[in-house]
């Protein structure tokens, strides 16, 4: 889908003279669909069965929504990519086709070799760089309509954390081994070029982020997760090794932090999406306010706005939403996970 807004003029030959009669549109998307299991090759035994109303109800909410760009945030990763081969193949089979992909290997789950939750074992989830069950557990996957230009495209998720300006690793009770092996990406940082139609790129920053909770007093995943948001802005600023891709670009991701509500420390947010354009995508909930929340977390935490879609200042915003309907079509949604599908439209140039 790359959409179209026509535009009409009484005085019909003058308009075909000087104005476009069509602008057309990309959709990105980020969603985190909860496709991830309790072990390596288990989502893959499930995607292929055919009988898992999860997977059956993720696919009905990205066919619904059809964007032409989709980051997925929870969704294991293997060596060979075989699972997501697999979902590619049920999206296609449901009418959404995505013939490019990239995912390379994820922190998460992956070992260090250390005790870095000091409960005196190694090997634990919480030992990995990110925290997973096992290797790729709760990764990250691109699928695009357009071409991934994979020759240019940048995986940061070997970055250090102490190597970022101005981080907030001091207090996070980090042993002097753990500090000069922990990577910042909990999940991973991407830099991935898109081909637009006109031969430019549009860049996808890419990320998934720590929940800001379940540490201690030390606050060392608050931390994590706020430096994980920051890491954009010290590329952008020109201070890290690599320099940005030239042009448009867009972050996406699981950010993991409530602009207002929650636990967390909001600077580098608050930073990011100044310097951004927040189309506040939103839905209508039950009293009929708007609202810009993407998951629910029960009565415990509540609702918040923790998946996020901002695009460059230079890029022109034509819609965007939340996807969390009513109805059987809401029921769905909620099977597939308690996140929701965040969207936004942008004129192509």
């Amino acid at each position: 889908m790359i959409g179209t807004k026509r535009i009409f003029c009484w005085l019909l030959p003058l308009c075909a003279a000087v104005l476009p009669v069509q602008a057309e549109t990309l959709r990105i998307a980020t969603y985190d669909p909860s496709l991830t299991r309790d072990g390596p090759g288990l989502l893959l035994r499930d995607l292929t069965a055919g009988k898992d109303r999860q997977i059956d109800a993720v696919v009905a909410v990205i066919v619904g929504v059809s964007p032409d760009i989709l980051l997925l945030t929870g969704f294991d990763w293997d060596l060979q990519g075989a699972a997501l081969r697999a979902f590619q193949a049920r999206l296609a089979a449901a009418g959404a086709d995505y013939d490019h992909l990239y995912a390379p290997r994820p922190n998460t789950g992956m070992a260090t070799g250390l005790d870095l939750d000091g409960d005196g074992r190694k090997g634990g989830p919480r030992d990995a760089q990110g925290y997973g069950l096992f290797s790729g557990a709760d990764g990250m996957a691109l699928l695009s309509r357009l071409p991934i230009r994979t020759g240019e495209a940048r995986d940061f998720s070997a970055f250090l954390w102490d190597d970022l300006p101005d981080s907030l690793i001091d207090g996070a009770d980090l042993t002097p081994e753990a500090r000069a092996l922990q990577r910042l990406s909990t999940t991973a940082h991407w830099d991935v070029p898109v081909t637009l139609p006109d031969g430019s790129a549009l860049s996808l920053r890419s990320f998934a982020a720590t929940p800001p909770v379940f540490d201690g007093p030390e606050d060392r995943n608050g931390r994590r997760n706020h430096d994980e948001t920051a890491f954009w802005l010290r590329y952008q600023e020109g201070r890290l090794p690599v320099a940005p891709h030239p042009g448009p670009f867009i972050v996406l991701g699981y950010i993991g932090l409530d602009p207002a509500k929650g636990e967390g420390r909001r600077p580098a947010l608050q930073q990011l999406m100044a310097r951004m354009t927040d189309p506040l995508p939103e839905w209508i909930d039950e009293s009929g306010d708007p609202s810009s929340d993407t998951a629910d977390y029960g009565d415990s935490v509540g609702r918040l706005r923790v998946d996020y879609v901002l695009p460059s200042s230079d890029l022109t915003v034509t819609g965007s939403g939340v996807y969390w309907p009513v109805g059987t079509e809401g029921e769905t949604a909620a099977r597939a996970s308690r996140h929701r599908l965040v969207w936004v439209d942008v004129a192509l140039p």
